[in-house]
C-alpha cells in the first residue's frame, strides 16, 4: 500500500491490537478473488470483520461498510488469498541450501535423514519449524503443511507444534515417525494426544507416512493398519515419496482395499502408470506437486506431473518440500511450473502443427492457493476471496519497480512478485506482515537461535 509513513504508523496499533471483533475495510484495490462466481475486480473494496471475510466487491465504502471499521487504502495494490503450501519438512530450516546442487533422492536421504536428523532436540524441531513458518508467512504463505517426519518423541512433536502456534501461520501438522536412528515409537498414537492438547482454530492435523517400505521399512508405509489409524483419529493422510512402478504398485493396491479418496494427498506423483492415475482420479485422491523438488533433485521421470493430474481431473495444490536444496517460496514454485509444463506442452507438438496444450497463469495460481487449500482438507476454511471463509490474503505493491504499470493482475503476481513486493499479510483478520515487515519477530534473537541450533546439529552429526 502507498501509504505516508504517518498513516502507517497510525493505522498499525489499531489493526496489530488483539480483537476478535475488529472491522478492517480494505478499498480501491485490485481484487483477484480466486473464486469462479465473483472473478477480477479491477477496482473494489473488501471488509474483514473477524476472523472473517464480509463483504467482497466494487463500492462497499459508499454502502456505508465503512462504520466501525479500520479503513486501509489499498489503491495500486492486488488483493489476493494467501498461499497454501501443501508439504514442506519445516524442521530443516536450519540446514538450507546445505546440499545446493544434490542431484538424487539417495544423497538426500543419507546427508538429512540419516546423518542429520537424529542430532535434532526438541528445541532445534522448534527452531527449525518457526524459522520455515515465518519465512513462509514473509513471502505470502498464510497456510502450510509442515510433514514433520523427524518426530523422535512427544517432546520433539509439541516444539514442533508450538512454533507454527507461535508464528500465527495457519498451520497442518502432519507427524511421521523418522526413518532413522532411535525413537520412542509413540507415532501414530500420539496424534490423539497432539489433537486435545493442541486445539485451536488455526491448526488442524493430519497423519504423515510414505508410499512404500523401500526406504524406512513396513512400519512408515501407507497400507490399512496406518489408513484405520487415521481414520480412527478422524484425520487425513498425506503420502510422501509417491515415486515410480513400486508406488504405481502401491497406488493401485490401496485402490482395491478402499484406502484412497478425497482425505488422501499422493505428494510428487513423479513416473506413475496410467493404470495408477486412472485410479487416483476415479476416486478423487488429491495430489501435492513440488516442481523445483521433482526437476532440480531428480525425482523418478524428474518431471512434475501436472499434466497427468489434469488428465484424470485432479487439479494439484503446491508445495515446497526441502529448503536444504530449494527455494522457499511459492513464487518460485508457480514459475518452475509454469514453464516446465509450457516448455514440454511445446516440445510435444513441435514440427507437427498441433497445438500445445499450454497451462496459463491462472492455472498455476489456482493451484498455489484454492486446490492448495482442497488438497490440504481446507477447501471451506481458506484458498479464495469468498465471504465467510477466513480473512487470509495479501496484500501486494503493484506499482513498485518491478511491477509497474499493472496490466494483468494474476500476470503480476505469477510472474512479476516476491517477497517485497508483500506489503501485508493477514490471517484469520490478524494482521502479520505490514508494510513489508513482520510482526513480532526479533529477528536478532531468531538469528542467534538458529545459528546456535545449527552449531549443535551439525557438530553433533559430525
Amino acid at each position: 500500500m502507498y501509504l505516508d509513513a504517518a498513516t502507517r504508523k497510525t493505522l498499525l496499533p489499531r489493526l496489530s491490537a488483539p480483537d476478535p471483533r475488529r472491522r478492517v475495510l480494505l478499498t480501491g484495490a485490485t481484487i483477484v478473488t480466486m473464486d469462479p462466481r465473483t472473478g477480477i475486480l479491477p477496482r473494489g473494496d473488501l471488509l474483514i470483520d473477524g476472523s472473517r471475510i464480509a463483504a467482497v466487491g466494487p463500492g462497499l465504502m459508499a454502502r456505508g461498510a465503512a462504520d466501525d471499521a479500520v479503513v486501509v487504502d489499498a489503491a495500486g495494490c492486488v488483493l489476493a488469498p494467501g498461499f497454501v503450501d501443501t508439504h514442506r519438512h519445516a524442521w530443516e530450516a536450519q540446514l538450507r541450501r546445505v546440499m545446493p546442487d544434490v542431484d538424487d533422492l539417495g544423497a538426500y536421504v543419507r546427508a538429512t535423514l540419516l546423518g542429520h536428523a537424529p542430532a535434532y532436540r526438541p528445541h532445534d524441531m522448534y527452531v527449525g519449524t518457526k524459522l520455515a513458518a515465518l519465512t513462509a508467512l514473509d513471502s505470502g504463505i498464510t497456510t502450510m503443511l509442515d510433514f514433520s517426519h523427524n518426530s523422535r518423541t512427544a517432546a520433539h512433536s509439541d516444539s514442533a507444534v508450538r512454533a507454527l502456534l507461535d508464528t500465527g501461520i495457519r498451520g497442518v501438522h502432519a507427524a511421521m515417525g523418522p526413518h532413522f536412528g532411535d525413537w520412542d515409537h509413540q507415532w501414530p498414537a500420539d496424534l490423539a494426544r497432539l489433537q486435545e492438547e493442541y486445539r485451536s482454530d488455526l491448526l488442524t492435523f493430519r497423519l504423515g507416512v510414505l508410499a512404500t517400505a523401500e526406504i524406512a521399512g513396513p512400519d512408515l508405509a501407507y497400507g490399512p493398519a496406518t489408513a484405520r489409524a487415521a481414520r480412527a483419529l478422524g484425520m487425513g493422510v498425506s503420502v510422501d515419496a509417491v515415486f515410480g512402478h513400486a508406488s504405481s504398485q502401491a497406488v493401485l493396491a490401496w485402490e482395491r482395499q478402499g484406502l484412497l479418496g478425497q482425505d488422501i494427498t499422493l505428494i510428487h506423483a513423479t513416473g506413475l502408470t496410467d493404470d495408477a492415475w486412472r485410479a487416483v482420479g476415479e476416486t478423487g485422491t488429491t495430489v501435492a506437486l513440488a516442481p523445483t523438488s521433482d526437476a532440480q533433485i531428480g525425482l523418478d521421470t524428474a518431471v512434475p506431473a501436472v499434466d497427468e493430474a489434469l488428465a484424470v481431473g485432479v487439479r494439484p495444490g503446491l508445495s515446497i518440500d526441502v529448503e536444504v536444496a530449494l527455494a522457499g517460496d511459492m513464487f518460485t514454485q508457480m514459475r518452475a511450473l509454469h514453464t516446465i509444463q509450457r516448455m514440454r506442452a511445446v516440445n510435444a507438438v513441435y514440427g507437427t502443427g498441433r497445438e500445445p496444450s499450454r497451462i496459463s497463469t491462472h492455472d498455476v495460481l489456482d493451484f498455489a492457493t484454492a486446490q492448495g487449500a482442497r488438497t490440504n482438507g481446507l477447501a471451506d476454511v481458506t484458498g479464495s476471496l469468498t465471504v465467510g471463509k477466513q480473512a487470509d490474503l495479501l496484500v501486494i505493491r503493484a506499482e513498485d519497480i518491478n511491477n509497474m504499470p499493472l496490466n494483468d493482475a494474476v500476470g503480476t503476481i505469477v510472474l512479476g512478485s516476491d517477497a517485497r513486493n508483500i506489503d501485508t499479510v493477514f490471517v484469520a483478520g490478524q494482521v502479520r506482515k505490514w508494510d513489508g515487515r513482520l510482526l513480532g519477530v526479533d529477528l536478532s534473537a531468531l538469528r542467534e537461535e538458529v545459528h546456535a541450533s545449527r552449531a549443535h546439529i551439525l557438530a553433533t552429526a559430525g
